[in-house]
């Protein structure tokens, strides 16, 4: 299998040189040449595996250019018990009705960033091996809150690597925040700045495709990647658990194989919800991929009209993994229903970058129409979805899988299309222990610290406390740095030391 470029085809690389390199010369994002089709047949057979033989069933088709003996490597490695808190990665639990939620956090940093973080440092190092050997590779994260903590601890003490991790300095969960500036590892640095995720965002791709900067570090040996889901080493490993949870479905008799589901992801960067897509278009009987947002609405607006506009207003939310007004994996997208029209998608990456905003044909928004649902969900919605479902199901869920939650009862009241559906779970509600202990007790919160507020959630509701998130009270902050948009480039030279 080759990969070749969003906005330059003409592109073929393996996919260990996809990975090592994260993103293409001219800023396109590595997408597969043609994917691989599974047959109900295929899918069928997968229902009695575990996890891990699941994973090695689906990447082999992706990863060619590694032997058997590296992909057992990498997925063993990644999906070992003792870093798993459910035998089953990533259970799928039914609900009510047609409503089952697909857990995506039981990983070591507690959010589904895991699935493929857990993966993607094995991925590196082996493909590194393969198209870069000698050279310490550096891995630049722009993070909303989840990747970053899931990026630090995947490649904590990987030989041959660093990484940098730069988070807004106020769009964050204090949990979230905790993770990460106390991060053990000696390749590791983090830094907050003045500013959102779409600004860290928009400084790390300018300094991934600043050909100045990569000669400095190419004249020490370096070279930068990403652990942002604009790699496919991040995009792959999440088509796993789509065709997981459908098998699951099956033993759990909630559906027949061959039957449809539907899918409904919470996102921002639209990496999540897009590997729904590949599966969906390697033969996985998914009907609608429902993409759910919160009040920074830029993908539902997108999806029903056509218009990608991220010249609005930026709302903090109480599910700041979802801050997003740029979302990076919608080229990946527009580069596959466009028919691999690259001129198009460079284009369009253009207007964004100049103005802020693009439109897409009628033909081509009502072609993605056909597969992409979406809705939003308001802040005071949040609350009443995560209080409803906990009183009426005893289900506890984390602010992003509310609005999930929310998107998906409102499409099934507005189409009437309520077939067996799934609904990704994206992060433990513990991650988020105040927001969710205020909705769950109707708004009135008592004044606790963040260890205190674990504690209080946890005698009100049962839940049991991820032992990662227990284990942060007595850990010491490691980093304090600070820094502004424009300073980003400065600041990764003197993280490396250079």
């Amino acid at each position: 299998m080759f990969y070749t470029s969003t906005r330059d085809k003409s592109i073929k690389v393996t996919a260990s040189k996809a990975i090592a390199q994260g993103i293409s010369e001219e800023g396109g994002l590595f997408v597969p040449c043609v994917l691989p089709q599974f047959s109900m047949d295929k899918i069928s057979s997968m229902v009695s595996m575990s996890y891990i033989d699941r994973a090695k069933t689906v990447l082999r088709e992706f990863l060619t250019d590694f032997t058997e003996e590296e992909l057992s490597y990498c997925v063993e490695g990644a999906y070992s018990a003792e870093k798993f808190s459910s035998p089953a990665i990533a259970p799928t639990v039914h609900i009510c009705g047609n409503k089952n939620i697909l857990e995506l956090w039981h990983g070591p940093t507690c959010a589904f960033k895991d699935m493929a973080l857990q993966l993607l440092p094995y991925l590196m190092t082996v493909s590194a091996k393969k198209t870069a050997e000698g050279k310490t590779i550096v891995i630049l994260v722009a993070t909303s809150g989840d990747t970053g903590k899931a990026a630090l601890e995947g490649f904590k003490d990987v030989k041959d690597t660093k990484i940098l991790v730069f988070y807004p300095v106020d769009g964050v969960s204090p949990m979230q925040k905790l993770q990460m500036v106390t991060q053990e590892g000696e390749n590791v640095s983090v830094c907050a700045i003045n500013g959102n995720f779409d600004d860290a965002q928009s400084a790390v791709k300018s300094i991934f495709t600043d050909s100045e900067i990569k000669e400095q570090l190419a004249a020490k040996n370096m070279m930068f990647s990403s652990a942002n889901s604009i790699n496919w080493g991040r995009l792959v490993p999440q088509i796993v658990y789509y065709f997981s949870t459908y098998c699951d479905m099956i033993s759990m008799n909630n559906i027949k194989a061959g039957e449809e589901i539907n899918v409904v992801v919470p996102t921002g960067n639209f990496g999540n919800i897009l590997a729904g897509f590949y599966a969906k278009k390697m033969g996985l009987p998914i009907k609608m991929l429902i993409c759910a947002s919160n009040s920074n609405n830029v993908l539902t607006d997108f999806l029903k009209t056509g218009t990608y506009d991220r010249n609005r207003s930026f709302y903090t939310t109480t599910s700041p993994s979802m801050d997003i007004l740029i979302s990076s994996n919608l080229e990946r997208l527009l580069y596959h229903m466009s028919d691999e029209d690259d001129k198009l998608v460079s284009d369009l990456m253009f207007q964004l970058s100049e103005n802020g905003k693009y439109t897409v044909s009628d033909a081509l928004i009502q072609k993605i129409q056909k597969t992409f649902d979406a809705g939003f969900t308001a802040e005071n919605d949040v609350d009443s979805t995560i209080k409803s479902h906990f009183e009426n199901y005893n289900y506890l869920c984390d602010t992003h899988t509310a609005v999930a939650v929310k998107v998906y009862d409102d499409y099934v009241k507005r189409t009437g299309d309520d077939i067996p559906s799934v609904i990704d779970s994206t992060a433990s509600p513990y991650k988020f222990s105040k927001s969710v202990l205020s909705a769950v007790l109707g708004g009135n919160t008592p004044a606790l610290d963040e260890f205190d507020m674990v504690d209080e959630l946890n005698r009100v509701t049962a839940a049991d406390v991820p032992a990662p998130l227990a284990n942060l009270k007595n850990k010491q902050v490691r980093f304090n740095n600070v820094c502004n948009r424009e300073n980003m480039s400065e600041m990764v030279f003197s993280l490396l030391n250079l």
